[in-house]
């Protein structure tokens, strides 16, 4: 599994379009929603970016069980690569819906998936733990709930890379868990 972080506009989907566009076969696994015309148009120019071949399937709260239908739907012995864009906005529906008790058990589904999944997964999430303390409650539960996301995903990737400026930087070299 390599994870990808950066900031907001760093550069980091493209990049991890870049390197799933190697492999044979891609499964875009999104869990943006169209909550207004921003965003509807934010979603359109993803789409847009990405090779047509590639199959898109919208997630927005259940990426465990998601992963685990990719999992059984596998047909061949060559599993698809999956891309999933991206984790800081699946926290966010989990934060902004009124299902926020489940958060915690479909995250440990998730990170438990994730470590199933015989393919290459490539995962997208912000770094939002730069800057200053935020002062509302819920930004400041984004944040704690995205680090600690973050470092979950980061313990158990093959490889981690953070891009800053279109420029992608190691964190954790592949193999660096052997």
């Amino acid at each position: 599994m390599h994870l990808i972080l950066g900031g907001a506009r760093s550069g980091k989907s493209s990049y991890a379009e870049q390197c799933a566009g190697k492999s044979a076969e891609v499964v875009y696994i999104a869990t943006a929603t169209a909550d207004d015309a921003a965003m509807s148009r934010r979603i359109a120019r993803h789409q847009q970016s990405r090779p047509s071949h590639w199959l898109t399937v919208e997630e927005p709260f259940y990426l465990g069980k998601c992963l685990r239908n990719q999992r059984s739907a596998e047909q061949n012995n060559t599993p698809p690569t999956l891309l999933i864009d991206c984790m800081t906005l699946w926290l966010s529906n989990w934060l902004c819906s009124k299902k926020l008790q489940g958060w915690p058990v479909e995250r440990d589904a998730f990170l438990e998936a994730i470590q199933h999944y015989p393919g290459e997964i490539i995962i997208v999430s912000n770094e939002v733990g730069s800057g200053i303390v935020p002062l509302g409650e819920l930004t400041r539960e984004f944040v704690d709930q995205a680090g600690w996301l973050n470092q979950g995903l980061a313990k158990v990737a093959d490889e981690v890379t953070l891009v800053i400026a279109g420029c992608p930087l190691s964190l954790k070299p592949k193999g660096a868990n052997e």
